[in-house]
């Protein structure tokens, strides 16, 4: 039998033993510990959290949402009768490869992986400005426009070596009061093709510097199925690291690639540490087959991100999310080498999530944007920031009438919270 929670009072009077003393906490001397260290309350006055007819105040207690009265000397913030949307999550980005803020990049014609890295490298050695800055400086531009978390691909290759993993890592210390980063040390030039380069990602891993390891096409690109995902799945499973593996065959190749991060998953004990990126082959699988997979899947807690490139590739989310797949939605590649689009902005993501899907009822606009929020906090491992009392207070607030307009329409981010901190007003950084 679960025995009744202590008051407030008993616990501060009750005694605990450390060092065989015992020690007492008047309920005087805890107010007065309170008086010297006050929670950082904050009240977002007037607001329609996801566009409630009605506005409400929105109170913020060391950030998080709090249901209880606003603590006396709350700062006061006006929010004008915007609506208040969670903020989102960018669950598959590479601002190491940004030319963000800079000069124009003119590219030239590319049919395949390989020719993409070459222009890659090329571009890397054009840039004036390091890694750390350009991807600051798109991953400040993100926070503007509402992202409150992103998982970051750097590129892990001898052309690099770290630098990748480190410019990132250094852009993440700089914006640490306004997201939340993980890094994942990703073989573009791949793992078994490219010699030194396992070397490398057992390095990252072992030396703390990311949160996963990533692989790419382990038969159409690397030729080595079983090595590269023995290899990657190894050191994930020695250090401790997720794994997030960009899979973009079409064909039954992808779905043997599937197969096999589905059985070593499962040999190694890594539910719920697995992610696969793109994973282009599921949605032409016929019904019975995609429902079986999506149950694997479920079953071993691995999850799938989808940067909507065209109707056809974009993932069956609906149907994975059935089956209790967790899918999140990401910008890609952003002003690089291989494309001249790209802005970071996940709200745009959303509207073209619901472009390429063709949808138009309300319930359908609202669930683009509810990927783009709590689809990416799924993948990510976070709670969502749904205003539930204790949820993050990870909000963005817009002009609108209600959330499918806000997809559509994609007006400017007024205010951004981070923590119950404002942290972006009108597009520039607080």
């Amino acid at each position: 039998m679960t025995p009744p929670p202590l008051s407030r009072r008993g616990v501060l009077a009750g005694a605990a033993s450390l060092g065989g003393t015992a020690l007492t906490v008047t309920a005087a001397q805890a107010e007065s510990r309170e008086a010297q260290h006050p929670k950082k309350a904050v009240v977002f006055r007037n607001v329609r959290p996801l566009g409630a007819k009605q506005p409400v105040d929105l109170t913020v207690v060391d950030g998080r949402i709090s249901d209880a009265p606003a603590p006396k000397g709350a700062k006061v913030v006006d929010g004008g009768g915007r609506i208040a949307l969670p903020s989102l999550v960018d669950a598959h980005i590479h601002p190491d490869k940004t030319s963000w803020g800079g000069s124009w990049v003119s590219r030239r014609p590319a049919g395949s992986i390989a020719e993409y890295c070459e222009q890659d490298v090329e571009l890397y050695h054009a840039q004036r400005r390091p890694v750390g800055e350009r991807a600051y400086g798109l991953m400040a531009h993100a926070v503007t426009r509402g992202t409150r978390a992103m998982r970051a691909h750097a590129d892990v290759a001898p052309a690099y070596g770290l630098a990748g993993v480190e410019g990132v890592a250094e852009a993440r210390d700089r914006l640490a009061d306004a997201l939340d980063v993980q890094i994942v040390a990703f073989p573009q030039h791949g793992v078994i093709r490219t010699p030194g380069t396992a070397k490398l990602l057992e390095e990252a891993a072992r030396s703390g510097a990311v949160d996963m390891i990533g692989g790419i096409d382990p038969i159409s690109f690397d030729h080595a199925l079983d090595e590269q995902l023995d290899l990657v799945f190894r050191l994930a499973d020695r250090y401790g690291v997720g794994i997030d593996i960009h899979l973009h065959d079409r064909d039954e190749k992808g779905t043997r690639v599937l197969r096999g991060i589905i059985d070593r998953t499962r040999a190694l004990s890594l539910r719920g540490k697995v992610t696969v990126s793109h994973v282009f082959c599921l949605p032409f699988l016929g019904a019975s087959e995609l429902d079986a997979t999506a149950a694997d899947l479920a079953d071993l807690d691995i999850a799938l991100t989808t940067v909507a490139p065209n109707e056809s590739l974009v993932l069956p989310i609906t149907r994975l999310k059935e089956h209790g797949v967790r899918v999140g939605l990401g910008s890609d590649g952003v002003r690089d080498s291989w494309s001249p689009f790209g802005d970071a902005d996940m709200l745009h993501r959303a509207h073209i999530l619901g472009w390429v899907t063709d949808v138009r009822l309300d319930d359908e606009l609202t669930s683009c944007y509810t990927v783009g929020a709590h689809g990416g906090a799924d993948v990510m491992g976070l709670p969502h920031a749904d205003f539930e009392p204790g949820a993050p207070a990870d909000f963005v607030l817009v002009r609108g009438e209600c959330v499918p307009q806000v997809v559509v329409d994609m007006p400017q981010r007024d205010m951004v919270v981070h923590g119950g901190q404002v942290v972006a007003r009108k597009g520039e950084l607080v």
